[in-house]
């Protein structure tokens, strides 16, 4: 019999799911190539049991309402309650129950370029979709408790089609749809998760853009949070139309230019 090469084995492996599929004369194979493949498609094999298990866990929510008959169901998250510049943005997000994408997490937990990849697969897959943005003069006036739940609000009208149940990032809405407001809901559940992860890009976006108008306080790197060096651009060149004058400390900064 005709001896398999590495490189055939590998190709093998990318179209085997079960271990008992693995032929017996592979890891008998001493040659080092060999066993590095068997380890690597091993370690394939965990992360995707562990990310499976993950997305289980993370659709308990949703299965529970669709067995009580939901069948709109739609999660909701804000990014943007803490920086000092910039907007509150809030997406509202109804993804189908019978085809999940499998990576979906907290977008906190997630990197740059993963968060890019699965707005691309949550766009493209998404039943439908609202984005909710409030602006810097609007949370000085309402306080950013309030903006956060306009911002949601709007996602929320801005779906083409109507949720019959909302899931909620630790948020209640005043409206007439059942919702639950979940305790760190952009990890327990998977509708939630994927707001967030629209949100989170759709925001980070934003500042980027703002950071061409404002090069000075790396609004594409912090976001608008206080970093050094958004502080030090604060100093330096003062405040900017994108930034909250009720956060601190622009608010003191605006009363110490007023009494001088």
């Amino acid at each position: 019999m005709t001896k398999w090469t590495t490189s055939q084995i590998k190709d093998a492996l990318n179209s085997i799911q079960h271990k008992q599929d693995i032929p017996v004369e592979w890891y008998q194979d001493e040659r080092k190539s060999v066993q590095q493949a068997l380890k690597s498609w091993e370690d394939k094999l965990v992360k995707f049991k562990k990310l499976q298990e993950k997305l289980d866990s993370m659709l308990s929510f949703e299965k529970a309402l669709t067995k009580n008959g939901y069948k709109a169901i739609a999660g909701i998250d804000e990014v943007g309650r803490g920086p000092l510049a910039g907007p509150v943005v809030a997406a509202c997000v109804m993804m189908p129950m019978d085809t999940f994408i499998l990576s979906v997490n907290d977008s906190k937990q997630l990197s740059e370029k993963k968060r890019e990849k699965l707005y691309k697969e949550i766009m493209a897959n998404a039943i439908s979709v609202g984005i909710g943005i409030v602006e810097p003069n609007d949370i000085d006036t309402l306080n950013i408790y309030q903006a956060t739940k306009v911002a949601m609000q709007q996602a929320v009208d801005k779906m083409s089609i109507k949720p019959d149940f909302l899931l909620i990032d630790a948020m209640t809405l005043t409206n007439d749809l059942p919702q639950e407001s979940l305790i760190k809901g952009d990890a327990r559940s998977y509708s939630i998760a994927c707001a967030s992860i629209i949100a989170k890009v759709t925001r980070d976006r934003m500042m980027c853009e703002y950071a061409q108008h404002y090069p000075h306080y790396a609004f594409d790197k912090n976001a608008g949070y206080g970093t050094k060096d958004h502080l030090l651009g604060l100093e330096k060149y003062g405040i900017t139309p994108i930034h909250r004058k009720s956060f601190e400390p622009i608010k003191t900064m605006l009363n110490n230019n007023f009494h001088q």
